[in-house]
C-alpha cells in the first residue's frame, strides 16, 4: 500500500511536461526584467534602455548627456529589479519546502518566526545603534544575524523528547513570531523618532529600494545555493509529506532531513529578509499556484515555483514604483492585497486540494 501511495505522489500526469512551462516562464522573466528596468517614475524608451544596458554589460562608452539616464538604468533600477527576481524566486521555493517540512498547506517562509526575528534585529540596529562599522549594511546585517538567532531559538524550543515534530515547529514558530513582533513594537515605542520609526515600518513591510550591486550578488548566491539543495532534496520532500514513519520505511530519515532543510530555508529567508524586509503571501500562494500547473512532485514544483515567484515579484515591485509615483508603496501591502483574493479563490476551487493531492 505504501508503495502505491508513493507512486501516486511521484507520477502525476501534470508533472510530465514542466519543461515547456519552465521555458515560457524563463522567457517571461527576461522580458519582465527588461520592461521593469525601463519603466518607472521616469519612463525610458526600450531602445535607449537596451543601448545603455549593452554599454554597461560590454564596457562600451556613453556620451555625457547619457550619464544621468545611465545612472538610473544601471545603478538604481537594474540591481533593484534583479533583487526582486531573486527574492521572488527564493520565497517561492522556500514556501514549497516549508509546506513539505511541516506538512501544512498554510506554511510559508515566515511561519517559523524567522521574519519577525529579523525585524527585531533591524529595528534594534536602526533605533538603538550597533554594527556601525558595517555602514549602510548595518541594518541588513542585524536582520540576518537576528534571523539566524530566531531560527536557533525556535528549533531549540521545538525540540522535545521525540525530536522535532512538524506540529511542534509550527506552534513554536507562531508563538515566538508574536513575541518578536511585540519586542519590535516595544522598541519603536520606547525610542520615539519619527524618521527612524517611518524607516523601520517601511522596511518591515518590504522594499527593494535599498538594492545595490553590493547586496544583489550576496543574496543571489545564498538563494541559488539553497535552490540547488532544495531541488536535490525533491524526492525526500515527496516522501516526507507522507509522514515520518512512511519516510523511514522508504529509507528517508525525516528528522535529519527536516533539520537540514530547516537550516537551509532559514538561511535563505534570513538573507532575503535582510535585503528586502518582510514580504508576505508570496511564499504561501506561489507553491499552490505551481502545484495547480505541474502537480505535486517536488522536483517539478521546485523547478517552476522560483520562476513563478520571480516573475510575480518583478511586476509587483514595478507596480509599487509606478502606481503612486514618485512615492513608493510598501511591497507587503501589495502582496497582501493581491494574495488574499488569490488564496480565497484557490480555496473555493473544487478541483484543487491544498497540498496538491
Amino acid at each position: 500500500m505504501r508503495t502505491v501511495i508513493v507512486r501516486d505522489v511521484i507520477v502525476d500526469p501534470r508533472s510530465r511536461t514542466p519543461w515547456w512551462l519552465a521555458g515560457a516562464l524563463t522567457a517571461a522573466l527576461v522580458c519582465s526584467l527588461f520592461l521593469a528596468i525601463g519603466l518607472g517614475s521616469a519612463v525610458i524608451p526600450a531602445a535607449e534602455t537596451a543601448r545603455l544596458l549593452w554599454a554597461a554589460l560590454t564596457g562600451g562608452g556613453i556620451s555625457a548627456q547619457d550619464v544621468p539616464t545611465y545612472q538610473i538604468i544601471w545603478q538604481i533600477r537594474t540591481p533593484r529589479v534583479l533583487l526582486a527576481a531573486v527574492v521572488g524566486a527564493g520565497l517561492g521555493a522556500v514556501g514549497v519546502a516549508m509546506q513539505a517540512i511541516v506538512r501544512n498547506a498554510l506554511a510559508d517562509p515566515f511561519v517559523l518566526g524567522v521574519s519577525s526575528g529579523a525585524s527585531v534585529g533591524a529595528v534594534t540596529v536602526s533605533l538603538v545603534g550597533g554594527l556601525a562599522g558595517l555602514g549602510i549594511y548595518a541594518v541588513s546585517a542585524g536582520a540576518f544575524l537576528a534571523a539566524i538567532a530566531a531560527t536557533a531559538i525556535v528549533y531549540g524550543l521545538a525540540h522535545g523528547g521525540s525530536g522535532v515534530t512538524p506540529l511542534r515547529l509550527v506552534l513554536t514558530g507562531v508563538a515566538l513570531s508574536f513575541g518578536f513582533q511585540a519586542v519590535m513594537s516595544l522598541l519603536v515605542y520606547l525610542v520615539p523618532s519619527s524618521e527612524s520609526t517611518s524607516t523601520v515600518l517601511f522596511w518591515s513591510m518590504g522594499s527593494f529600494g535599498a538594492a545595490t550591486w553590493g547586496t544583489v550578488p550576496l543574496v543571489a548566491g545564498v538563494v541559488l545555493a539553497g535552490l540547488v539543495v532544495l531541488h536535490r532534496s525533491g524526492r525526500s520532500l515527496d516522501v516526507m509529506t507522507l509522514g515520518d514513519e512512511t519516510a523511514a520505511s522508504l529509507g528517508v530519515d525525516g528528522a535529519r532531513t527536516r533539520r537540514t532543510l530547516f537550516l537551509v530555508t532559514a538561511g535563505m529567508t534570513g538573507a532575503m529578509v535582510a535585503a528586502s524586509g518582510s514580504i508576505g503571501f508570496v511564499g504561501l500562494v506561489v507553491p499552490h499556484i505551481t502545484r495547480m500547473l505541474v502537480g505535486a512532485v517536488h522536483r517539478r514544483v521546485l523547478l517552476v515555483a522560483p520562476l513563478v515567484g520571480a516573475v510575480a515579484m518583478v511586476w509587483v515591485d514595478l507596480f509599487a514604483r509606478v502606481v503612486a509615483a514618485p512615492r513608493e508603496l510598501p511591497l507587503g501591502v501589495l502582496t497582501a492585497v493581491i494574495g488574499v483574493p488569490v488564496f480565497v479563490a484557490l480555496m473555493r476551487r473544487r478541483t484543487y486540494v491544498f497540498g496538491g493531492r
